[in-house]
Parts: C-alpha cells; sequence; structure tokens
C-alpha cells in the first residue's frame, strides 16, 4: 500500500530556531502503531473478522516528538475499505498533523443461491449456502443469517450464485386477494366475526383491506388462518 501524506501542518516555531535544532524528532513507526490501534478499537464490532493494513509512513519524515498521538477520522471518510486516517499532535509550540492510508477488511460468512429461483418460490435451507467473503466488497445489507431467508418469498427471478439481500424477499402471504376472510372484532369482554372478501393480499401482521357483506370496505391486519382482524 502507497504512503499518503496529506497537508502536513506545522506551526511556526518548529522551523523557527537554532536552539529547537536538537529537539528530539517523533519515532514514526508509533504513528502507524498509534493508527492500527484505533483502526481495530473503532471496529471491533463489526461483523466478522476485521483486518486492518496500515499505510507507510515515509521513514525520512521529521516530525518534532509527541507525548500523545491523536489518531481521527477525517471529515468524507468512514471506517470502511480504503481509507484515510489523521494523526494529530497538540503539543505546543510545536504541533503538528499528518494523514495515513489504510484499508480495513472485514470477512465473514455471507449467504449465496446455490440453485435458481423463480419469482414467487419459498426458499428453502436447500437453496443456500454460506461463503467467506470480504463484507467490504459487497453490496450493503447483505443476509447472513438463514432465518432471515428461510420461508421468505423470491419477489423476482434470482440466480444462482447471487448473494441475498433482503429486497429480494419477502414474507408469505397469508391473505390472498379474493379470498374469502373472516372479520374478527376483539374488545374488552366481546368478540364479533363476520365474513368479508380481501381486496389485496398480505403477509402476516401488514394492513389488507376488506370488502364486507354489506359492500363497506375496511382495512384489517392480516392473520394466518384467513383472519382479518378489526380494531374496534
Amino acid at each position: 500500500m502507497q504512503f499518503l501524506l496529506i497537508n502536513a501542518v506545522f506551526s511556526a516555531q518548529t522551523f523557527a530556531a537554532p536552539h529547537n535544532e536538537h529537539r528530539q524528532h517523533q519515532d514514526i513507526s508509533l504513528i502507524r502503531n498509534a493508527v492500527e490501534n484505533f483502526l481495530y478499537r473503532n471496529t471491533e464490532n463489526l461483523p466478522g473478522q476485521v483486518s486492518v493494513n496500515v499505510g507507510h509512513v515515509d521513514k525520512q519524515l521529521v516530525l518534532p516528538q509527541c507525548s500523545h498521538l491523536e489518531p481521527f477520522i477525517p471529515a468524507g471518510n468512514r471506517l470502511w475499505g480504503k481509507t484515510s486516517i489523521g494523526v494529530r499532535c497538540d503539543n505546543q509550540p510545536d504541533s503538528w498533523t499528518i494523514y495515513v492510508q489504510a484499508e480495513i477488511s472485514v470477512m465473514t460468512h455471507v449467504l449465496h443461491l446455490v440453485r435458481p429461483i423463480s419469482v414467487g418460490q419459498m426458499l428453502t435451507y436447500e437453496d443456500i449456502a454460506p461463503q467467506n467473503v470480504n463484507l467490504v466488497q459487497m453490496p450493503e445489507g447483505i443476509l447472513t443469517d438463514a432465518a432471515q431467508v428461510v420461508g421468505k418469498v423470491a419477489t423476482s427471478n434470482l440466480s444462482a450464485g447471487q448473494p441475498i439481500r433482503p429486497q429480494m424477499l419477502r414474507a408469505p402471504y397469508v391473505i390472498l386477494r379474493g379470498q374469502t376472510v373472516n372479520l374478527v372484532v376483539q374488545g374488552r369482554g366481546f368478540s364479533i366475526r363476520s365474513e368479508g372478501q380481501a381486496l389485496t393480499d398480505a403477509a402476516e401482521g401488514q394492513v389488507v383491506q376488506v370488502r364486507n357483506k354489506s359492500g363497506k370496505i375496511i382495512t384489517g391486519l392480516a392473520r394466518i388462518n384467513s383472519i382479518v382482524e378489526i380494531q374496534p
């Protein structure tokens, strides 16, 4: 990885007078160590095995020695993939700031399809398999837990080998358009039931429109066993 140094900033006193010539210089390896520790500390909650590669800092770079190195994330950067990390020293009068390149990898198992899936098909354990990949190189939102996939229905035709994302799936419908449903109104100490016809498809817990026997269109929550729950 190539070294990146941007906007090295020094106070005027750093270069001012000959009596400063014998000041101790900063150990460059400590800068890299500070960046590496900062990155590992701030990525420990990422899912998977985190690997950090800090770019080389030019050993010929001469900086005043710093008693407290302060790594930080510059605006516009994030702790993901290729990034730039700032290191500043606020020692007065010899304050300075440099920027060092780094790369963060996150190896983890994500779910891929092992066979083509047709739109409307419900996925099973036999349809998926984990693959160890660098999450940084994957689209956002890739699924890693089989419980998030099995029992869901494909929203479009899917190809074998695809990593699985939430927008590819939906919950199975428990109410189908045109289906006769049981309208249930429950309150404190009472329960009323009647029949109606569903006007939309709906998964469990989703809002569904129903036309009751008198022709009025009402809304309720879809439940299993052809039940639509109406709020009193």
